[in-house]
């Protein structure tokens, strides 16, 4: 029997893993096709079948999830071996795969990923936005981006932003044409602009005040999970707009919206990055801790 290749065996982990030759070709960098035939040449230098293949899944019979638990924790192993020798290299090298939500990319991220990419020329960076709850590290991410009550309880988790807040606010003509709420129940029957995530319904607005919590559930005719679209919309006139303060922040200073009920939005954590363990960081991702960790607590400083 011909001794298998090494880089067929790390292939044929990564597809039990996913259960998918599409998700396990993403994440390698490689075609499906390059998949299927270092799955074929693994199968016929082992003599046995690995992986059960239908056009609905992809599992491993009895002999595939015995190589995987012999394999798996052999590969990791190795990986880590290996990144303790990038560890002593002057700026760590390879990828580091991200999984954030849409957010936090965009007001958070965007003016800090240059920095770091300058920081570290030998890191890979893919961030990937997803506003869904899903496994990041069964998806081949080494970290992922999530606000506290999305968090499991068996992850690292590292603050990387300051508090955040909502911000109602609508355009000076809607204000001037249906006055300003002072109560957020003032806000039932009057326009609003909906958002909501692909897989859900419209997300309502909550407001809080001392003790008192109210919840209402906006109503109008713009619907979407666009952000830019509703800002647009709003500085128009067609409704009132409830969202992150970042999102608002150049209409509210250009005065292309007012501001309201500011004392029933107060502040609320930031988002953590989180990671499976402490037992091993792979460089990149370490170097991607420390990285936000300085921002966050310069962030901190500041206030």
């Amino acid at each position: 029997m011909p001794a298998p290749n090494l880089a067929d065996l790390d292939l044929f982990l990564a597809v039990a893993r996913h259960r998918s030759f599409r998700r396990a070709a993403k994440e390698r960098g490689v075609a499906p096709s390059t998949l299927s035939l270092a799955l074929k040449r693994l199968e016929e230098d082992l003599g046995v079948r690995l992986l059960n293949r239908t056009t609905r899944s992809v599992t491993p019979t009895e002999a595939g999830q015995r190589l995987v638990a012999r394999l798996a924790p052999v590969f990791s192993e190795v990986a880590e071996s290996l990144d303790e020798v990038n560890s002593f290299r002057d700026t760590p090298t390879g990828l580091l795969r991200l999984n954030v939500p849409i957010v936090v990319s965009w007001l958070i991220l965007t003016p800090l990923v240059p920095r770091f990419l300058a920081a570290y020329p030998g890191i890979t960076l893919e961030i990937i936005e997803n506003n869904a709850f899903v496994d990041v590290f069964a998806q081949g991410f080494d970290a992922g981006i999530r606000y506290g009550e999305a968090l499991a309880q068996d992850v690292v988790a590292v603050p990387i932003s300051p508090p955040q807040r909502y911000v109602l606010a609508a355009s000076p003509e809607l204000i001037a044409r249906e006055g300003m709420p002072g109560h957020p129940r003032d806000l039932i029957g009057r326009p609003c602009l909906c958002h909501r995530f692909a897989d859900s319904a419209v997300q309502p607005w909550e407001f809080e005040r001392g003790d008192e919590v109210v919840r209402i559930q906006p109503d109008g005719r713009l619907v979407g999970n666009g952000v830019h679209i509703a800002i647009s919309a709003a500085e128009a006139g067609l409704g009132w707009f409830c969202t992150f303060e970042g999102f608002l922040a150049p209409s509210l200073a250009a005065g292309r919206l007012v501001p309201a009920l500011q004392d029933w939005l107060p502040p609320f954590p930031g988002p953590y990055l989180y990671y499976p363990s402490r037992r091993h960081v792979p460089a990149p991702l370490r170097a991607f801790i420390d990285f936000m960790r300085a921002h966050y607590e310069a962030e901190m400083g500041a206030r």
